[in-house]
C-alpha cells in the first residue's frame, strides 16, 4: 500500500516514557500511578474519515476503534502505549514540552490512544480511538 502525499494528515504522538508512583503530602506511595510520555513528535500520516466496514477485518471483528491511520514507513515507533493529537494541535513550550496551566494539568491533552498495531513490508496501520481525558 502506497500512501500519497496530497492525502497526508499531519498529527502529533508522544511515546510512553514510564510510570511513576503519585506520593502523597508524608512521601509515601498513595498507590497510584502518574503515567510520563515523550515530548510530542509531529508526524504525517493517511488517516481515514471513520470506521467503516472496509476496515474492520483489517483489525479483527471484535476490536472497537475509531479510525484508522497508514504510514508507509513500517518502522515508525509508534506502538499500543502511544498517545495522539489527530483533531487538536497540542500545545507546546519553546522546548517541545506540552503546555501546563497554573494547576499543573496539561493545556491540551491528547484525544486518541492507539488500540492495535498491524505491521507490513511497506507500512504500518493503526487502529485508534477517540478518548477525552478531561473527564
Amino acid at each position: 500500500m502506497r500512501c500519497m502525499t496530497r492525502n497526508m494528515t499531519p498529527f502529533f504522538y508522544a511515546l510512553y516514557d514510564a510510570k511513576e508512583p503519585i506520593l502523597d503530602e508524608y512521601g509515601n506511595e498513595s498507590g497510584e500511578y502518574e503515567v510520563r510520555y515523550h515530548k510530542p513528535e509531529r508526524s504525517k500520516a493517511n488517516i481515514s474519515a471513520a470506521m467503516g466496514e472496509t476496515n474492520t477485518r483489517q483489525f479483527g471483528e471484535d476490536e472497537a476503534y475509531d479510525k484508522v491511520i497508514v504510514i508507509e514507513k513500517p518502522d515508525t515507533p509508534i506502538d499500543e502505549y502511544s498517545v495522539l493529537w489527530i483533531d487538536t494541535l497540542p500545545e507546546l513550550t519553546e522546548d517541545g514540552e506540552l503546555a501546563r496551566n497554573e494547576k499543573g494539568e496539561v493545556i491540551t491533552p491528547w484525544d486518541y490512544v492507539v488500540k492495535k498495531v498491524a505491521r507490513s513490508l511497506n507500512s504500518v496501520s493503526y487502529a485508534v480511538s477517540k478518548v477525552n481525558v478531561r473527564g
